[in-house]
């Protein structure tokens, strides 16, 4: 059971080739180009470094800012004139928004001042309820056009 194989000596019949970008020294690519080697360069754009884009101006404006962030809702001055015309009219909050083609939640949101203004639907509870909600003249009725 005498086997020709030594176990203790290993040939390599050949030297395996360096991995893509083991060459990152200039040395190490200059030898290459004199072998005359195909070599591939490429500047990367903050390579091994955890950047992110260039802030803008704003960030310290935004991190000077201390109160909260929020969006402008309707007074509620304007809820309670809301609630005033739909009764005078005699409508639910349901009836008013059926009248104006919006859902009754939008009018609830209005008349408990939850709501965001928005002028499309501020004009059309005006037109529907007969009172002015937005400008000088807040609460007082509104004039038939052509009529000044």
């Amino acid at each position: 059971m005498h086997s020709n194989t030594d176990w203790d000596s290993v040939t390599y019949l050949r030297k395996p080739k360096p991995k893509p970008g083991a060459a990152k020294s200039s040395q190490a690519v200059n030898a290459a180009m004199r072998k005359g080697e195909d070599v591939e360069t490429r500047q990367k754009f903050a390579a091994g470094m955890n950047k992110k884009a260039a802030t803008s101006k704003n960030t310290a404006k935004l991190d000077r800012e201390t109160e909260e962030l929020h969006h402008e809702t309707v007074s509620l001055s304007v809820g309670r004139l809301i609630q005033k015309g739909r009764q005078q009219k005699g409508l639910t909050q349901k009836e008013l928004a059926t009248k104006i083609n919006e859902k009754p939640q939008i009018i609830n949101e209005y008349e408990s001042g939850k709501a965001i203004p928005n002028n499309q639907i501020l004009g059309k509870i005006e037109r529907a309820i007969g009172i002015k909600l937005r400008g000088k003249d807040k609460g007082l009725p509104t004039q038939a056009p052509g009529k000044k």
